[in-house]
């Protein structure tokens, strides 16, 4: 049985809301909207939900203005129905409400995330137990310990009991056959990367997981040898043809991998994405999508990053939001449009969620003295009761606020105005007393985001209180 939507507005918003409603392919019968009778949405107030929502209502979900500050707990108990505040600006409900009136589900995946530590022989154990523990909370499925060349690494049987201690899966990575064979008896949970001459280092059964690798490299015969013996000596396999960095033979690196996965149909393969996150001077997000987009296409399951340069300090974040989209898009047989903001980091699908006639006709409503910040496509509007001014710029706006006395509110439309200037020259959404979002590129700090709203709470300039009933 589908579920029944209720979403409450205003009039201004109404006849916008219901277009945007009926494209989204919705039954009739599953979908209602509701003038609760205020010009603007944003000034809908709990009092008047109470006072004008017919009863019963007949829906399983009522969704409220994101502006809407009601308590919804009271509310569901008032109404019984579930009230929740859907998104602020209705550009987001699309990805608010998901393809079938609900959120996308981002929980599944079937990538893993090899997470290499290049200089892991040079770290104490703590040292790398930390730096995996953090790996392993950005998204790493596999602690991958890099061996450097002429470098010991006296300590990796120690390191790699650690990091089993605290229950995180174990990759070694070497040239140096010595080594593998101490990983090998220290029971790592897979060894990179073997080939066909050096698969001899396991027994029969084994049930350490090697990686092979071609050898010599991009000889694919070589590496399907490895793999038929692998299966002669009963050892689960993973290929990788590697990946090469552009104008080093990348595109023919991928020729390899869509020709081996045409070879050998059902094999676990492994893609390094670190040969163009790291090694290309571009943001390693959209690289990330795109090198994922082809391991979802080619069922390739197993990737192997790193983040040593500065500007893939995020790469693991990265990879992680993108094998979950693409995997939910996968599955719904469709583009990856619509189902995360996680990797649009600098720019925004929908920055702006008002029109400046929008703004303006909120604008004209307003009773009280409190300075409302919005950027739409003709820039950066500060307005209240009487007062409506637009820039470009931050700085251009301050001499029309007249706040030069009154330091902390000159502090407060300081920082909001430059991030709305920001905001407003990259093409993000601005919300004000909200920090700009830049998806996996940052943390999502439920501190950050409460100081937000506090720091705006107890700054704007008090006024006259709006009576949203009388509007």
């Amino acid at each position: 049985m589908s579920e029944r939507l209720l979403l409450l507005t205003g009039h201004l918003a109404y006849p916008r809301l219901e277009r945007m409603v009926a494209s989204f392919g919705l039954a009739a019968k599953d979908w209602r909207i509701h003038d609760i009778g205020v010009k603007v949405a944003a000034l809908m107030t709990q009092e008047i939900i109470l006072r004008r929502l017919p009863r019963p209502v007949e829906a399983d979900r009522v969704i409220l203005p994101g502006r809407c500050r009601a308590d919804l707990a009271v509310l569901a108990r008032e109404f019984g129905v579930p009230f929740e505040r859907g998104p602020e600006e209705i550009a987001d409900l699309p990805v608010y409400l998901g393809r079938s009136g609900g959120q996308p589900d981002l929980s599944r995946f079937d990538m893993r995330i090899f997470a290499e530590i290049v200089d892991a022989s040079t770290l104490t154990v703590s040292d790398v137990v930390a730096r995996a523990k953090k790996l392993s909370m950005a998204g790493a499925d596999v602690i991958d310990l890099g061996c450097l060349p002429d470098t010991t690494f006296d300590h990796m049987e120690a390191t790699i009991a650690a990091l089993h201690a605290e229950g995180l899966k174990v990759s070694v990575d070497s040239a140096n056959f010595q080594e593998l064979e101490r990983a090998v008896r220290a029971n790592a949970d897979h060894l990179l990367s073997l080939d066909e001459n050096s698969l001899s280092i396991l027994p029969d059964g084994s049930k350490l997981t090697p990686v092979l690798v071609p050898s010599p490299h991009g000889d694919l015969d070589s590496l399907q040898r490895a793999a038929a013996k692998a299966r002669a000596k009963n050892i689960d396999f993973i290929l990788d043809p590697i990946l090469d960095p552009i104008h080093f033979g990348f595109a023919d690196s991928v020729a390899r991998y869509v020709e081996l996965r045409r070879r050998e149909p059902d094999a676990e393969i492994m893609m390094g994405t670190g040969n163009l996150t790291e090694l290309t001077d571009a943001d390693s997000s959209g690289v990330t999508a795109i090198l994922l987009g082809l391991c979802s296409e080619l069922k390739i399951r197993h990737i192997l990053t790193v983040q040593v340069s500065p500007h893939t300090r995020r790469t693991i974040e990265e990879h992680d939001a993108a094998r979950r989209m693409l995997f939910a898009a996968r599955a719904d047989a469709a583009l990856p449009k619509g189902y995360s903001d996680a990797l649009l980091q600098v720019h925004d699908k929908r920055p702006f969620g008002s029109t400046p006639d929008e703004i303006a006709e909120l604008a004209k409503d307003l009773r009280d003295a409190n300075f409302r910040i919005e950027t739409a496509q003709d820039g950066i509007h500060v307005y209240a009761r009487d007062f409506h001014c637009l820039a470009t710029d931050a700085m251009s706006l301050f001499a029309s606020l007249g706040v030069e006395k009154d330091g902390a509110h000159a502090f407060y439309l300081g920082t909001e105005l430059m991030k709305a200037e920001i905001a407003f020259s990259l093409g993000k959404r601005y919300r004000q007393d909200e920090p700009l979002a830049f998806g996996a590129a940052v943390d999502k700090s439920a501190e950050d985001e409460a100081r937000f709203k506090e720091m705006g709470h107890t700054m704007r300039k008090s006024g006259e209180k709006t009576d949203a009933a009388d509007t």
